[in-house]
């Protein structure tokens, strides 16, 4: 069934389907990483919904970002998104097979791509069923492909920004400097300052010279269990 929710009291409506299409916390994790200027191209490689494009509109309203999406039904929830909010101008979602180059956007043509992207092979013992199952695992897109389709899409020296699971990270940074993708910021996403990393965000640069920031990481729980302040802004708490 479709729904529709608010980023924070009064502001930006998004759409979604509590069927298929939930929106996550590892999308407004990622949505609060990567770096933001105005006037920036930004392409959402898998983008659902839109909420991610959303949400950097959010920090920054003078961007461009277009979204790339197989489903139709998810495409056709990024529009009504951008359109409940007037944003037809700078938030786009085109249907689109990453694995597919002649149905990619120019090469070179985006500042910044990001991606929150399937974690698990295929047959890796997690798939789910229908849409969730492609949203989780590398059904549709693997990591391969995603990393190939986003070194096409952006300039030299343009940032790739995604979120992931640790225990692919190795994988995951030997695959993206294949196709000339730097990792440059690395953050890992911890429950609480004792429990081991559930997530990473890892920033990249095309054609980045070799360096790499491990930022502190990012706590979703104080000791007492409550939200972290930190988190607490990216969900917009606060806001409204």
């Amino acid at each position: 069934m479709e729904r529709r929710d608010t980023l924070w009291d009064g502001g930006w409506t998004f759409c979604f389907d509590d069927s298929a299409f939930m929106p996550s916390t590892d999308s407004f994790l990622l949505g609060s990483f990567p770096p933001l200027r105005q006037g920036w191209r930004v392409c959402d490689l898998g983008a659902g919904t839109g909420l991610l494009g959303l949400l950097l509109l959010a920090r920054e309203p003078a961007l461009t970002v277009t979204g790339l999406e197989l489903s139709p039904d998810a495409c056709g929830l990024a529009a009504r998104t951008a359109a409940a909010n007037g944003l037809t101008d700078r938030l786009v979602t085109l249907p689109c097979d990453l694995r597919e180059r002649s149905q990619l956007p120019a090469a070179g043509s985006f500042d910044l791509a990001v991606s929150n992207p399937p974690y698990f092979p295929a047959g890796g013992g997690r798939t789910a069923a229908g849409s969730r199952g492609t949203a989780r695992s590398e059904l549709t897109c693997t990591m391969e492909q995603l990393c190939a389709a986003a070194s096409y899409l952006l300039r030299s020296g343009g940032h790739f920004c995604l979120v992931y699971r640790p225990e692919r990270l190795a994988e995951l940074m030997e695959t993206l400097r294949r196709y000339r993708l730097e990792p440059k910021t690395l953050r890992f996403v911890q429950k609480n300052g004792t429990s081991a990393p559930s997530l990473v965000l890892l920033g990249c640069r095309k054609d980045g010279r070799t360096g790499l920031t491990v930022q502190p990481p990012l706590l979703l729980q104080n000791a007492d269990g409550t939200e972290t302040e930190e988190l607490r802004r990216i969900y917009f708490r606060d806001k409204g």
